[in-house]
């Protein structure tokens, strides 16, 4: 079990991150028409998730929109923009913000998700949604570059992720 903090207070986040060159595991998320997406529904395209708790939040509707930005000019790659929100309030908050380049999916029917890629928090204040991390693929699926990002509150390493492309 690996450990982050919450504004420095440690929070366990069950699961293990897939890790550069591994296979990314199997998901199965719900889209914002509310049917069930999986890797396959990309297939032939360069993958970057977007793991967050929650879109109402500043740090992680930021990351969706940075995201948003960087996409617009990727070749053969979407942006997968993944937490627990229902698929109805992801499409309100992308709709406010004029976010086009990134496809919302939400872990609200398979949980499984947030422990098979390492992200569900086991405790503290946000116990149940996922932490915030980065996992990138290439188009046959295996794992590129992947980061669980230390502090909850803190954006992810956008550079990083869009170098490993």
């Amino acid at each position: 079990m690996a450990t982050v903090t919450l504004r420095g207070n440690a929070v366990e986040v069950a699961g293990k991150l897939p890790a550069q060159g591994e296979q990314a595991p199997a998901l199965q998320l719900t889209g914002g028409d509310l049917a069930e997406v999986t890797l396959a529904n990309y297939a032939g395209k360069r993958k970057i998730l977007n793991i967050f708790p929650s879109v109402d939040t500043p740090t992680c509707a930021t990351s969706v929109r940075k995201f948003n930005e960087k996409a617009a000019g990727l070749a053969d790659t979407v942006v997968l923009c993944v937490s627990a929100d229902l698929p109805f309030a992801q499409k309100r908050f992308c709709g406010a913000e004029g976010i086009e380049n990134v496809a919302t999916l939400s872990t609200f029917r398979n949980p499984a998700f947030a422990e098979a890629y390492g992200v569900k928090l086991a405790s503290g204040p946000l116990a149940g949604l996922t932490a915030r991390a980065v996992v990138v693929l290439d188009a046959n699926d295996k794992v590129l570059h992947s980061q669980l990002v230390g502090e909850i509150a803190d954006e992810p390493d956008y550079a990083a992720a869009l170098a490993a492309l």
